[in-house]
């Protein structure tokens, strides 16, 4: 889908990726739809894309999409105010860094209710008007850490497992509607996340540096994979390369070296 003049709608639009997305798109789109929790940082966001593009329309909405009542209340709102979305970027994510023995219940809860349940339900929603038009791409934001288990970071994993067959599953579904979906995979990115997947006092080893990926070139990846209509995309040549050299492993040569890790980690 040719992005330009489009109509987007943007969760975790506050920080990170899902800021670089909102200002790949600002000289493009006809309209921004912005969702976060945080709306003083939309606030600031929306003025700084007006500034940049004075005849975009940029919307900003305060939603917490760990409860399913606040995305019905966006969707409503979508309705009222005729706002037929033909672009939508499920950036939102959460994690959590350490043992899973150790988690706290609620941050669990509030990973799967974010990443699973609320991208989930809000493509759902939005998904039958985009069929009607036969206009309409998703992209959903995924990560490398979908393909493999990770130990400490398993919940996360597991969660990005699905993003990624949720988006295969639609994009098979939905050939031949004018809708595409693609999956973004992205690998370590220097943004807030990793700090709020940290827990209190935990120190972790850092990915080598040579594996990061800016947020803008992701956010510039992403969108480039949704007018290729490419199915699923993966920035930087190191994780590409790493990535597809781990769908090739069997799992039980993953399995191995995981437990020699852990071994020499002791």
């Amino acid at each position: 889908m040719k992005i330009d003049r489009c109509i987007a709608l943007i969760t975790g639009a506050s920080a990170g990726i899902g800021r670089e997305f909102s200002r790949c798109l600002a000289t493009r789109a006809r309209s921004l739809v912005l969702v976060a929790r945080r709306e003083e940082r939309l606030m600031h966001l929306r003025d700084e894309l007006i500034g940049r593009n004075p005849n975009l329309n940029v919307h900003i909405r305060a939603v917490d999409l760990a409860h399913k009542s606040e995305i019905e209340t966006l969707v409503a709102w979508l309705k009222q105010e005729k706002i037929e979305i033909d672009f939508l970027i499920n950036n939102a994510g959460l994690g959590d860094l350490g043992s899973f023995a150790t988690s706290d219940g609620e941050k669990i809860d509030r990973i799967i209710q974010v990443n699973v349940t609320g991208l989930t339900l809000l493509t759902q929603k939005l998904l039958p008007a985009m069929i009607a038009k036969k206009r309409g791409a998703i992209l959903h934001v995924s990560s490398c850490a979908g393909f493999l288990p990770m130990p400490e970071f398993s919940v996360y994993a597991a969660t990005k497992a699905y993003v990624t067959s949720l988006s295969e599953g639609l994009r098979m579904e939905l050939r031949g509607t004018g809708v595409s979906v693609c999956a973004l995979c992205p690998g370590p990115v220097r943004t807030e996340f990793g700090e709020v997947a940290e827990r209190p006092g935990q120190s972790r080893e850092r990915s080598p540096e040579f594996v990061y990926v800016s947020a803008e070139d992701v956010a510039r990846v992403g969108l480039a994979a949704i007018e290729n209509d490419r199915a699923l995309v993966i920035p930087g040549f190191v994780m590409k390369l790493g990535m597809l050299l781990v769908r090739l492993t069997p799992m039980s040569i993953l399995r191995l070296a995981s437990r020699l890790t852990a071994k020499r980690s002791r």
